[in-house]
């Protein structure tokens, strides 16, 4: 059989793991990145620690994937969470598992990962060119080839694996959704996801800056009183609202979000109930009897939330603690249990860690990631309209639709 020649457009998590999978086939596989480097977004990814994957069951993954979880049956039984962490482990890069069973490189740098992929696409024979592709190039419903600044370039098949929207100084700027359109594909409203959240309470300012550790976060719907999503964890005061681990995670259960409908209900002691919250506040005050109230709050808070505190209480913060009452306790016990924040809307897609949305799953292949519009096209990573939690998820779905994406291009 002759040769079959693939290329592969995006150098990221997805398109780099195509390109290693097409050249095992014995295909000739060429790679294009737009940018200077390959692997620019996963790079920044985790703080730039890496999330590689999460080290969880296939049905405990699919549960962590809100939208069209089903369509990444195939693609995480051909290349699984252990098969990634195999894959990086056989190249010299150890993992550890840590919290909620997120898988790091053991250096805690990305770099590892992404040299990890790099060489790897060097010594499978994948040649890298770094030039925007243009266009695609099809007739009669079957892609040809593609065309960039250089000229037109002949392939048999062609992988996109683009990216979204998000973080596009990294080159995920929505250029493949332009390229699918180009022969008939679809795409989905585009959304962020896993993305900051925009408060308009003045305590985000009077916090910023301020980051929170072993809190727990209670996201409710006001409309209905319904908890749409809760969590343990950090999260962070900034100048426009929340950020941190916690809010990122939240944004994905967030539908529909705007002025006042959604709330941030934050437990600053939830290791505590209220009668023991209420007994170590005496505590305090027992030790500080002589002092102002704003002044004898430094062990149980943080010293830029006491202010706050004091405010949403309503206790005088002049008032000597041995004349705080029981009523007035009871209101900094609930000040402290229920740090109430609104959420008031997401910031920009270009800030947002993931996409939601993009090509419909029903135009692919979920077996071989074929388009079903366009023959001997390829689609991978977060192009699709495929997100997931944070946690390893997304980048879990890039490895394993891409390796596949690349196996069935060269067979």
């Amino acid at each position: 059989m002759e040769q079959k020649r693939i290329a592969v457009i995006g150098g990221g998590a997805a398109g780099m793991m195509a390109a290693i999978y097409g050249a095992e086939t014995g295909a000739e596989v060429t790679l294009f990145e737009k940018m200077s480097a390959c692997g620019r977004k996963l790079r920044i990814t985790g703080k730039g620690r890496c999330n590689v994957t999460n080290d969880c069951t296939l049905q405990e993954f699919l549960q962590q994937v809100p939208t069209n979880p089903r369509f990444l049956y195939s693609a995480l039984h051909f290349f699984s969470t252990e098969q990634t962490q195999a894959f990086f482990e056989e190249r010299g890069v150890p993992l550890k598992v840590e919290r909620g069973k997120r898988v790091f490189p053991v250096s805690d740098k990305a770099e590892d990962i992404v040299r990890c992929l790099t060489e790897t696409c060097r010594q499978s024979g994948v040649e890298i060119r770094y030039e925007r592709v243009e266009e695609l190039l099809a007739e009669d419903g079957c892609i040809r080839g593609l065309r960039t600044p250089s000229g037109e370039a002949r392939f048999d098949r062609v992988i996109v694996c683009t990216g979204g929207m998000s973080y596009p100084r990294t080159g995920s700027d929505g250029d493949g959704y332009r390229l699918v359109k180009q022969v008939g594909h679809t795409v989905t409203e585009l959304s962020p996801s896993l993305v900051p959240v925009v408060s308009r309470d003045r305590l985000c300012v009077e916090l910023q800056g301020l980051s929170l550790r072993n809190v727990s976060l209670r996201v409710v719907d006001r409309t209905n009183g319904r908890t749409v999503y809760e969590d343990f964890g950090e999260m962070m005061f900034t100048h426009f609202g929340l950020t941190g681990p916690m809010i990122l995670s939240a944004s994905a259960h967030i539908r529909d979000i705007c002025p006042g409908r959604y709330e941030a209900q934050i437990n600053l002691k939830p290791a505590l109930d209220e009668k023991t919250l209420d007994g170590r506040i005496l505590s305090d005050f027992s030790a500080y009897h002589n002092k102002d109230f704003i002044n004898a709050l430094g062990d149980l808070l943080p010293q830029k939330l006491i202010p706050v505190a004091v405010r949403l209480s309503g206790i005088d913060p002049r008032k000597k603690v041995h004349s705080v009452t029981k009523e007035e306790r009871a209101a900094l016990v609930g000040v402290i249990r229920k740090l109430t924040v609104s959420m008031d809307g997401f910031r920009p897609i270009t800030e947002a860690i993931v996409t939601k949305g993009g090509i419909p799953t029903k135009e692919v292949d979920p077996k071989t990631m074929e388009s079903k519009v366009c023959r001997g096209l390829y689609l991978a990573g977060e192009l699709l309209d495929v997100d997931a939690y944070t946690g390893g998820f997304n980048l879990q779905v890039a490895f394993s639709t891409g390796a596949l994406a690349g196996h069935s291009a060269g067979m």
